[in-house]
This record gives C-alpha cells, sequence and structure tokens, in this order.
C-alpha cells in the first residue's frame, strides 16, 4: 500500500496541519473548528473493551490499512480483532465553550466515540456524518484530551438491514475512519444548517437557517463572490419559534454557475454568538418531465462523462493515500475535464467531503449514488430480510441531503444501483420534499418516483458473450433502437433516461481481460490476442458504442463505466478475481491508456458524429449507402465540411465530403454513397469533421474486403 518513507513524510505533514490549525485560532472568532485530522494512534482488539496499548500509527482520514505497523488481514473478516480503536490527544487554547460538538465526517463500520474516559454515543451510519455534543466531557485550555474512537473492523460489525456498502464486486471492505474529524466550538445560539435555494428566473437566493437556542434573536447574511470577495449584498432576520429563519437575497445580475462556467458565491450567517460560511452556485437542472434532456439552468443540456467507484478504489494496490491528496484529486476531476465531459457519477458510495468541494469549482455535474447495490431479490447473495428497509435508509438520506445540498455540483440524488427493492421508493418520497431546490432522484432499478426523475441504463451488449453460448456480434448493432432497454419497473412511469454504464469489455491496467471479459476478447481477437490488441479492440469499441448511444438522441446522458476503480487480476471468479477496471497505466501519476485516451477524446466532442456502418466485411467493389450522424450539444451552430474516406495502412484509397450545418443542440443525419475497394484486404473507413476549434473527430471501423 504505502511505503515507509512516504508514510513518514505524510505523518509529519497532518501532524503540521493540525497544530497550525490549533495555533491560528483566535478567541474572539464566533465559532471555531478545530481540525483533529493528523497522525493518531490505533490498535486492533475486542469491541467491548478500549486496548491497554496502542503500538501502530495511522493517518486521518484514511484507511486502517495505511497504519504502520502494518495490521495483518485488514478488509476481511478475521480472527484477530472485532474493532480497530483510534486514539487522539489534544488539548484547546481557551476554555471550553457553550456548545462543542465532535463532527465525524465518515467512518466505518460503526462509530463509538469516548471522550476523556467517558463513552459518549455511538453512529451506525457508514456514509453519513455522526455529530456529537462533548461539552460535558472537554477540557478546557492547557489540559489533555483523550480522544478514542471504535471502527468495526468489518461489515459484519453493523446490522445486516442497514446499508453497509455491499458490492457484488468487492472482495476488501477497509475500515476507519475515511474523512475528516472536526472539534466545532461555538456558543449556546449556534446554527445547525443553513440551504441556499437559488432561483436563477428571480435572480434571488433563499436561505432557510436553522439555528438552535437561537428563537427570537437575530441572524444577518452576507452574499460575496467566493473568488473576488465582492459583496452581493446583505440581509437578516429573526428566528421564529420553530427554531428557522428565512432570508431572501436579490442577487441581481448574478453569474450562473454551469462546467462552462463555475461561479461560486459564499454566504456568511451570523448570530450573537455563532457564524457559518458556505459556498453555492446559481443554477438550476431538472430533467424535461417524460421527456429525453436535462435542463440546466433551464436550457437543454446533455450529459457527457464517467464514473468513480471510490470504495472499489479504496481497495486497489495503488490507491495509498491518493483519496486524501487534494493535488492529486483536483488533478483527476481536470482530467475528466480534459476530455470535454461535464458529468460524473459517485458511483456506489461517497467520497470525501472535499472531492464535492473541487467538483464544485471545477464544473462537474454529479450524480451522487448512496451505497445500496442488491440487484435481485430473489439471487443467493443476500437474503430478503438483510435488505435495508425504509426506516434504516430515512435518516441516512436525509443527513445524506443536508450535508451536500448547498453544493452546485449535485444535481442528481441517486438512491441506489440496479436493485429491484420497494424500500428506497418509500424512502426517497420521505425525504424528497427537504430539498427545496428540487433536484432529480434516480431509483435505480427501481421504479421512478416524478416524472421529472431519471432512471438509469446500464446497456451492457457484450454480456451475452460472457454468460451465453451465443457471442454479441457488434454487426447487431446495426439493428439495435438507440432507446436502450429498461428494467420493468422503471418503465412504470416515463422519464429521462441517463446511460451511465455500459461497454462490458474491461481490461485490467496490464491490458489483461478481468474475470467478466476473457470470453469476450478470445471471441473478438482469439485465445493468443496480445496486450496491444487488446487494448486497441477495447478503445476503439467502446469508442463507437459511445457514438452510437450519442448520436440517437434518446438519452439525457451518457457516461461511461469507469474512470476510477481498481484494476486487479481477473484469473479468479469475483469477487476475488477483478471484475471490471479503470483505464490508468498509472493512477498516481494520472496517466491514461494512450489509445484510451485517443479514441474517447474524439467520441466524446460536443460536435460529434457516428458512421452507420457496422459490418465487418464489405464485397469487392460493393456499393452501399452510407449514414453518418452528426450531433451538436452545444448552444452555437456548427458548420463545415464532413468527409468519408476508405485507408489502408495509412494511404487514402478513397475519399469525398459536403458541407453540412447542425443546429445548436440539434441532429443531422447525412448519406453517402460509397464504392468499396475492389482488392481483398484489411481497411478503414471513416467518417471525419473538424470541431470550432479545429480539433479532428472521427468515426472510425475497420473492416474487410472478402
Amino acid at each position: 500500500m504505502i511505503d515507509a518513507p512516504r508514510f513518514c513524510v505524510l505523518v509529519f505533514a497532518l501532524a503540521l496541519s493540525t497544530v497550525v490549525c490549533l495555533a491560528s485560532l483566535r478567541p474572539e472568532n464566533p465559532r471555531r473548528v478545530i481540525t483533529l485530522d493528523g497522525v493518531w494512534d490505533i490498535e486492533e482488539g475486542a469491541a467491548a473493551n478500549v486496548p491497554a496499548n496502542f503500538s501502530h500509527k495511522v493517518a486521518v482520514p484514511g484507511l486502517v490499512d495505511l497504519a504502520r505497523p502494518a495490521f495483518k488481514e485488514v478488509g476481511r473478516k478475521s480472527p484477530l480483532r472485532e474493532a480497530f480503536w483510534y486514539r487522539k490527544v489534544f488539548r484547546l487554547d481557551s476554555d471550553v465553550t457553550p456548545v462543542a460538538i465532535l463532527k465525524i465526517h465518515k467512518a466505518r463500520f460503526g462509530t463509538r466515540v469516548y471522550l476523556n474516559g467517558s463513552l459518549v454515543g455511538d453512529h451506525l451510519p457508514c456514509f453519513t456524518p455522526a455529530y456529537l455534543p462533548v461539552r460535558q466531557f472537554l477540557r478546557g485550555k492547557g489540559q489533555d484530551n483523550e480522544l478514542i474512537i471504535r471502527v468495526g473492523a468489518d461489515r459484519e460489525a453493523i446490522p445486516k438491514d442497514v446499508p453497509s456498502g455491499w458490492d457484488f464486486e468487492k472482495y476488501l471492505y477497509i475500515p476507519g475512519i475515511y474523512d475528516s474529524v472536526e472539534l466545532i466550538l461555538t456558543g449556546s445560539a449556534y446554527i445547525s444548517n443553513v440551504q441556499v435555494v437559488p432561483d436563477i428566473a428571480a435572480k434571488k437566493a433563499k436561505m432557510i437557517i436553522e439555528s438552535q437556542g437561537s428563537v427570537g434573536r437575530r441572524v444577518q447574511a452576507k452574499v460575496v463572490e467566493a473568488k473576488t470577495g465582492r459583496s452581493v449584498g446583505q440581509a437578516s432576520g429573526q428566528v421564529g419559534s420553530d427554531g428557522k429563519v428565512e432570508l431572501v437575497f436579490n442577487m441581481g445580475n448574478c453569474r450562473l454557475w454551469s462546467p462552462e462556467d463555475p461561479f461560486l458565491y459564499q454566504v456568511t450567517v451570523q448570530t450573537s454568538d455563532d457564524a457559518v460560511k458556505t459556498r453555492f452556485g446559481m443554477r438550476s437542472f431538472s430533467f424535461e418531465p417524460g421527456g429525453k434532456r436535462a435542463l440546466l439552468n433551464g436550457r437543454p443540456y446533455y450529459l457527457r462523462g464517467s464514473n468513480f467507484t471510490v470504495y472499489r478504489f479504496f481497495e486497489d494496490s495503488a490507491r495509498s493515500d491518493l483519496p486524501w491528496r487534494a493535488d492529486w484529486v483536483r488533478g483527476l476531476h481536470r482530467k475528466m475535464k480534459s476530455f470535454q465531459w461535464n458529468a460524473l457519477r459517485y458511483c456506489i458510495g461517497f467520497p470525501p467531503e472535499f472531492w464535492y468541494d473541487i467538483a464544485d469549482e471545477e464544473g462537474l455535474l454529479i450524480q451522487d449514488e448512496f451505497p445500496i447495490w442488491l440487484l435481485n431479490p430473489k439471487g443467493d447473495d443476500m437474503k430478503p430480510d438483510e435488505f435495508p428497509t425504509a426506516e434504516k435508509i430515512v435518516p441516512q438520506y436525509r443527513d445524506w441531503m443536508r450535508e451536500r445540498w448547498n453544493h452546485a455540483c449535485v444535481v442528481i440524488w441517486d438512491a441506489q444501483n440496479e436493485s429491484f427493492t420497494a424500500e428506497t421508493a418509500k424512502a426517497i418520497q420521505a425525504v424528497r420534499g427537504l430539498d427545496l431546490s428540487n433536484r432529480p432522484w434516480d431509483n435505480g432499478w427501481g421504479e421512478p418516483q416524478a416524472e421529472t426523475d431519471c432512471v438509469e441504463a446500464h446497456p451492457y451488449m457484450m454480456i451475452r458473450t460472457w454468460y451465453s453460448n451465443k457471442p454479441f456480434e457488434v454487426s447487431e448493432i446495426a439493428a439495435m433502437s438507440g432507446v436502450p432497454d429498461l428494467q420493468e419497473p422503471q418503465k412504470k412511469q416515463k422519464a429521462a433516461i441517463v446511460i451511465n454504464e455500459y461497454a462490458w469489455m474491461w481490461l485490467t491496467r496490464e491490458g489483461q481481460p478481468t474475470s467478466l471479459t476473457g470470453k469476450i476478447y478470445d471471441h473478438l481477437l482469439g485465445s493468443n490476442s496480445t496486450v496491444e490488441q487488446r487494448r486497441y479492440t477495447w478503445a476503439r469499441l467502446l469508442a463507437a458504442k459511445t457514438e452510437f448511444w450519442r448520436a440517437h438522441r434518446e438519452c439525457a446522458g451518457v457516461l461511461h463505466f469507469c474512470s476510477l476503480g481498481y484494476s486487479r487480476p481477473g484469473d479468479k471468479p469475483r469477487p476475488e478475481g477483478g471484475a471490471t477496471s479503470d483505464h490508468w497505466t498509472n493512477v498516481e501519476k494520472l496517466t491514461l491508456e494512450p489509445n484510451f485516451e485517443k479514441y474517447m477524446a474524439e467520441a466524446f466532442n460536443p460536435v460529434g458524429l457516428m458512421l452507420d456502418f457496422w459490418a465487418p466485411t464489405a464485397g469487392p467493389g460493393e456499393e452501399k449507402q452510407l449514414k453518418v450522424f452528426l450531433i451538436d450539444d452545444l448552444y452555437e451552430d456548427w458548420e463545415g465540411d464532413v468527409s468519408l474516406r476508405i485507408t489502408k495502412e495509412g494511404q487514402t484509397i478513397s475519399e469525398q465530403s459536403r458541407k453540412t450545418r447542425v443546429a445548436a443542440l440539434g441532429r443531422e443525419v447525412v448519406s453517402f454513397v460509397q464504392k468499396f475497394p475492389t482488392a481483398k484486404g484489411r481497411y478503414t473507413i471513416s467518417a471525419e469533421l473538424k470541431d470550432r476549434a479545429g480539433m479532428r473527430v472521427r468515426s472510425l471501423r475497420d473492416f474487410r474486403i472478402e
């Protein structure tokens, strides 16, 4: 995982950041947030007893497998321990304030907290924060405070009907405090939540402020531009008997947030005893009721992007401390933007909170997926009485929404992945009214809960080759509809479709088939294919499928699966054998496999095209009418030449072109009459254009003359 010298550097940096934070606090600040991130002691042991000695060190945030010396058998149930115990000793630089709250952003599996020898409380959820009042246990200025946090050693530490992050394609469930830990010190009249509700039509922003111990008191708020600090406006109001106050800001000539211009505002909300800051973007997002498109800021907007499966990446051998390095995470998101992608699904689990800050700043639309994946309730993997119930899901959905609803990047609440269960539908209906921005929901393979929601489609064409004796042939795409197949519950209410998984052709980072794809490459290339042959085939077919789903304009978005996951050898059955993978050749340096980077950048260009030719062969001298689908995802018309070219070993055999215009957000289909070569051999036929920046965009098909 992480080598010893690098661990020492990490330990020093985290320790230094904690010291700096504690030293820089000012008593006059109405709220002080003390980070407890850094180096903690850690030990394994029984769940009932605090260890007598702590002989290991670990970084927080992080996972237990970063501990030094390392523990054995981490990530799976082991007789070596029932729990891991974290310990941190810290001092305050002032007296204890009237309110002291410990916030553990995210930890798994199940959290129990002791402070100075007293039990503070428990928090079962693994994906939402624990807020624990600790004032009565806290020691003031200059005194040592000993904080001990126990986490379960494996998924079985929490009840089976509580979401635990089960994933059919994982085999390690590594515990740990994988997000930040903070101590919040403030006055008795403190702010517990702020929800910002942008109204771009009225150019206003409404703020619902929840405050504890503040009934009848004044609350003031000030909005500024996040980068420049330029003042936008101020407002104040009195807290009502329900502990809430509503303020409305006139945003004037506000600048709208979008992936193309991720402009952020910041609001500071203050009482006499407390102050909090939160950022927001002036933006709206929805789906056409019963329609095919997303609407960003009131205008149609096509989603192009990928997936991050962070919890799978947690078990990757190259993961190390990368998910907690801000420079690496920002570079990762910027790499996604280099494909002109505008959307990501944080798939089957939530990353650390600062990832959302980065997505806000870099401009990516996030489909935020709660980690529930059950598949078929009649299957053997989980029994019906082990399913998460609505009763257990609702509080976590609520806390998830409260934590994220001011993030401009979060545009879809995704309740679950590929699951047939009524429980998530019940939970959605119980909580959706809490989000006053009325974001749409995705209910996985369950029934959509509103006509303005979306449904996820996973058109894995090649899956048939994996499970049957009738391999899927690429030529079958010619007869396929541009509407992907949906599950029966998804059809009960018409909703926009987002394809957020497709292809089923994964290769490990070393270019080897995964446990799900060996038969596919044997069928396509034979049993003795090389790494380069597989990588080329993977990239070219993935690009062609991307073109197909985009060109038909039946879906609101197309998101490739996936750009961050694990890479494990596929020579064993899943879950030990890696089932999926990403496309890095060096994940730390963010170096992508060259074929993927080359062909997928063209396939996802906002001005795209698809050559509707899928046959593996053509007859000598045969004449065919070929269609080329052209699309423009942008708000300006595109005009230029579209060419059709046949090449052999890089030499042009024939070429023709025509001038074409595609309206903004539109689609055009042009036809060419093409005469094929007479000489037998291997050829490539391509449709080609140049986008507004002069970048080449091609749709490529290899074929043979026989």
